[in-house]
């Protein structure tokens, strides 16, 4: 049942490109002579060149895909501020997995991202979906191939074929990455305020102290520390470098202010810097 409660933002605003001298009145120097308007506000502005690709293209050619390869899936979406959006496809059928734990199940995940303020680029990758903690895990390096052609009155999105790409994921990445879960999993963290300090001094992904007065760990520092126990007791294990790594997962998608682009960096970094520790 958890799959039946991701969020389910509309991703599907009113969205247009219009000149901008058609809004105000006045000449516009050249290379910004359109704005691009979402859900009823200007959130950038382009030249006569782009083509604006709206959601409704991208977003339904992109479930196309997976429908034709009668692929069964369950969709999340997000839409930030009405500037970038993202589709997860989680692929729900035999291709799962779970770490040393029937509890804890991994899936494939498909994630689109599309957005109007420039953002993001168009673009699609594999990931993975964890059941426990319900976010997306970023760690894999596959990504998807799209031919995209922007122009001022023609916007073509040439989708590639999936079957073959998602095979080769599964056949390589997929079992590859999860063994590396599994190691993680593998070593105890005996003392998990020094784990959470150690990380946020290799990676630099927020400040552990409350303060150059105050040594205590910060809110996010607590957060952290907070998930991993509630996950290992939820599990019934020890914390582990695998439950650690998704404590730092769940704070950077759910509580850190950052774009989608940079939670799957950060992310990246964050799971390299603990999976060195194994």
């Amino acid at each position: 049942m958890y799959l039946q409660n991701l969020q389910q933002d509309e991703i599907f605003v009113p969205s247009e490109m219009k000149s901008l001298k058609s809004l105000t009145q006045m000449e516009s120097r050249r290379g910004l002579e359109n704005a691009i308007i979402s859900n009823g506000k200007i959130v950038n502005v382009v030249s006569n060149s782009y083509g604006h690709i709206p959601n409704q293209l991208f977003f339904k050619k992109a479930e196309e895909m997976l429908t034709d390869e009668q692929l069964n899936f369950h969709k999340r979406t997000i839409n930030k501020n009405d500037r970038s959006f993202i589709t997860d496809f989680i692929i729900d059928d035999k291709s799962q997995f779970t770490v040393k734990n029937h509890k804890d199940l991994i899936l494939p995940m498909l994630r689109f991202k599309n957005s109007y303020d420039g953002s993001e680029k168009t673009s699609g990758h594999f990931g993975f979906y964890r059941k426990v903690c319900s976010n997306g895990l970023h760690v894999s390096q596959a990504e998807i191939e799209f031919s995209i052609k922007h122009s001022k009155n023609n916007t073509h999105l040439i989708m590639p074929r999936l079957n073959n790409l998602f095979d080769k994921f599964l056949d390589n990445e997929f079992y590859t990455i999860t063994k590396k879960f599994d190691k993680m999993k593998g070593f105890k963290i005996i003392d998990t305020q020094e784990f959470v300090k150690a990380v946020l001094d290799k990676t630099k992904l927020f400040r552990y102290e409350c303060s150059d007065k105050n040594s205590e760990p910060s809110k996010k520092s607590r957060e952290v520390i907070e998930i991993l126990n509630y996950e290992a007791l939820l599990l019934n294990e020890e914390p582990n470098l695998w439950l650690g790594y998704n404590a730092f997962n769940s704070v950077l998608h759910n509580v850190l202010k950052k774009s989608f682009g940079q939670q799957e960096r950060l992310d990246k970094k964050v799971f390299d810097e603990v999976y060195a520790m194994a």
